[in-house]
């Protein structure tokens, strides 16, 4: 496969600015809007995170996909109703088509819920799965989900400043739980995978995601003209993106962009850490007055037939692990595989 990209030009944006003096403050929200409309994508310096727990969880990462395969599939997700745990390459699908990489995927350490017809969402909520081949990645991996969701909504309340809202605008719509899913990630080499794609085409289905790479180059943005924009990865950095509830709640002003993962070349692999703050599953995404200025860049919400976004985000998020993950849909959730063909309320 042939690649056309653009050299890297994602912005990048210091966030302690946003903590800084009200004309540093400002001069942030404002760009900020920009960037927003522009593709939502960007670098995020100034974010606060220790260098020494980004430095353990990456190695934590690479012990864990080193384990013996045995040890990893005790935690294989299959054996959670909840969609926790480990998959093998191949094993997640994007548009229906295989994805080359192995994952280990956290939420919200939490028991169980009673679920109904008025609330299957509540399936979702649960326990993680944990090797004990490896008991230093709990603890690791909890505390960096909770710096990772004090940055997500941190850049929340600057988005809702952003869009000409009070700071705590989307407040009633995560809290008091947000979705806080995690994944630990490795693509392993062309040679290995077989494939190009090591995530398809896709967008993010949250509020934000807070990426954090390695070293090892992959990750690409569509713009809204078709062309591609790598971003590889930049030390002391997290990418942020927008997701699928900023473009329904903004009615398109916030694009959630098409973005995709090229497997590395044979012999090399590549490892990254994504987080998606997303909001409560019970939670219904509203559309946000905008201002006039603002209000004249709505696009819409993007309409695909095989991926419609819904605004009641217990049913968005379902149907995206429902489709994503078919083999723990066949095992635990039969009963609500006609979401699938739910068309969308948006």
């Amino acid at each position: 496969m042939t690649i056309h990209t653009k050299p890297a030009h994602l912005p990048t944006i210091d966030f302690s600015k946003f903590h800084g003096s009200a004309i540093e403050r400002d001069a942030f929200i404002a760009g900020l809007t920009r960037v927003l409309h522009d593709h939502g994508f960007f670098y995020l310096t100034g974010h606060g995170v220790p260098q020494d727990l980004i430095d353990d969880v990456l190695a934590v990462s690479k012990r864990f996909f080193a384990l013996p395969e045995a040890d990893k599939l005790s935690t294989e997700m299959v054996k959670s109703p909840h969609f926790r745990g480990y998959n093998r390459a191949g094993y997640e699908r994007t548009r229906g088509e295989q994805d080359w990489r192995e994952q280990f995927d956290v939420n919200t350490e939490g028991d169980a819920v009673e679920a109904d017809a008025d609330a299957p969402w509540n399936r979702l909520h649960g326990p993680n799965q944990w090797p004990a081949a490896l008991p230093e990645l709990k603890p690791l991996l909890l505390r960096y989900q909770s710096e990772v969701t004090r940055i997500g909504i941190d850049v929340l309340k600057a988005i809702a400043l952003a869009l000409g809202q009070p700071e705590n605008a989307f407040a009633d719509i995560y809290e008091p739980s947000p979705s806080q899913l995690l994944k630990i990630i490795r693509y392993p080499g062309r040679d290995a995978a077989g494939s190009d794609q090591g995530v398809g085409a896709h967008k993010d289905g949250g509020f934000v995601t807070v990426l954090l790479q390695d070293t090892t180059p992959g990750l690409r943005i569509r713009t809204e003209e078709g062309e591609w924009i790598e971003a590889p990865p930049v030390p002391g950095t997290f990418v942020i993106n927008s997701g699928e509830l900023l473009e329904l709640a903004t009615n398109g002003f916030v694009k959630a962009d098409v973005h995709d993962v090229v497997t590395p070349p044979s012999g090399t692999e590549r490892f990254s850490v994504a987080f998606f703050l997303g909001a409560r599953y019970d939670a219904t995404i509203p559309v946000i007055a905008l201002a006039d200025e603002l209000k004249r860049g709505e696009r819409g919400v993007t309409v695909d037939p095989l991926n419609p976004i819904f605004r009641k985000v217990g049913i968005n998020h379902l149907k995206s692990r429902l489709r994503s993950h078919p083999d723990v849909a066949a095992a635990h959730h039969a009963d609500l595989l006609h979401l699938l063909e739910q068309p969308a309320d948006a």
